[in-house]
């Protein structure tokens, strides 16, 4: 396995009008899982296959181990790719799959070639399918078929554009789980693009996300969840997704009060504490900011809590263990409360949020406001158990 550098990466089509990835830098090191995610159009794909040599960058580094292949052909690159399609061979068989890339880019001759698919089949539980065909098999069988024929290859580098989204949820759950154990077990350094916010947080050791190209944050998932650098990244990260208000911001003795517009002729008002200012260095550059609260952090409370929101339920959705409550206090607000909480559309209730929970942030540049210490989004914090 190897470390991977990317620096200043970019990629531009129709002579520069387009532009797919813009200035990239990461740093994956030897062994980790990065989960890469944001939505389409974000420049993600196009990174992948930036690193599996498959598209050229118009500027940027790639180092794969202590080699530059910017500009090294992709065969030439010991990378191995798993794609979305499969994009197994149809007229070979599974063994055949396997042994292929072997063959062609490997000294290894014909024993040590079938010695080499048998133990990963072996691996991957597929044994009993070596002498079936692609059209025999099903979704999940394909998929490992797929990752078999990566691993068989022992490369430097495992990329993997967005695997699972052919397999339906609980397929998708139980290789998610697979691929967690591979890694680990093989240690591979691997790039793991998906569209699915849930993949990225509970696989990756890390989770970058990208959006028009550029890279808006990237860390330990769980520090990434908690301290959104800015507007875009909380409202991706989360589901249901963060709340947002638009409010304006004015001292009122040591603290801070935020007014927005509420239901109808109503204001939502929420006082900050003095105590809270201070140890978060608010910065009040400017009066104008959007409250962020995600939907687990809201409460149900009494009409004389502090802070008490006045709040229309417009809709009960029951998810299991939980019942959303979307509320008329701001377009798409949620509230995540437990499901023996018993309330219907028409009702009328109060609630409320812990100021450490809330995320404010610049209305025009989007960024986060609180100068909250970051450190935690540098260390790689133990994945998530997939659920």
């Amino acid at each position: 396995m190897a470390r991977v550098r990317v620096e200043s990466l970019r990629k531009e089509y129709d002579v520069g009008t387009v532009v797919a990835v813009d200035d990239l830098t990461l740093d994956i090191e030897d062994g980790e899982f990065v989960t890469v995610v944001g939505p389409s159009g974000c420049g993600k794909t196009t990174t992948l296959r930036m690193l599996a040599g498959l598209e050229e960058p118009t500027a940027g580094r790639i180092e794969i181990g202590d080699e530059d292949v910017t500009d090294v052909h992709a065969k030439n690159r010991d990378v191995a790719m798993v794609f979305q399609n499969y994009a197994l061979y149809p007229h070979k068989t599974v063994f055949e799959n396997m042994a292929f890339g072997l063959r062609m880019s490997t000294d290894l001759g014909a024993d040590e070639r079938e010695q080499r698919v048998v133990e990963t089949a072996e691996m991957m539980d597929i044994e009993s399918l070596l002498e079936d065909k692609p059209d025999e098999l099903s979704g999940g069988q394909k998929q490992r078929v797929a990752l078999g024929r990566a691993i068989v290859r022992e490369p430097d580098l495992f990329l993997f554009d967005e695997p699972l989204s052919n397999l339906d949820a609980k397929l998708r759950t139980s290789m998610r789980a697979e691929i967690q154990r591979l890694q680990d077990e093989l240690g591979i350094t691997a790039v793991y693009v998906t569209h699915d916010q849930h993949e990225a947080m509970t696989m990756g050791d890390r989770i970058v996300i990208l959006n028009d190209g550029e890279l808006q944050q990237q860390g330990a998932p769980t520090a990434v969840y908690e301290n959104p650098t800015n507007r875009f990244v909380g409202g991706f990260i989360g589901s249901p997704s963060m709340n947002f208000i638009e409010v304006t911001a004015e001292q009122v003795g040591n603290g801070v009060r935020l007014r927005g517009p509420g239901r109808s002729d109503e204001t939502v008002t929420f006082n900050l504490s003095s105590e809270y200012v201070t140890a978060n260095t608010v910065v009040l550059e400017s009066s104008q900011f959007t409250l962020g609260i995600r939907p687990e952090n809201v409460e149900i409370a009494g009409e004389s809590a502090q802070n008490a929101i006045q709040a229309g339920v417009d809709v009960v959705e029951p998810v299991g263990s939980d019942n959303f409550l979307h509320l008329d206090v701001a377009p798409e607000f949620i509230a995540r409360v437990a499901s023996d909480v018993e309330l219907a559309a028409g009702d009328e209730i109060a609630i409320t949020f812990d100021e450490s929970d809330l995320h404010l942030f610049d209305a025009e540049s989007g960024r986060d406001v609180f100068e909250r210490a970051r450190e935690g989004e540098r260390e790689h914090q133990p994945r998530a158990t997939p659920s």
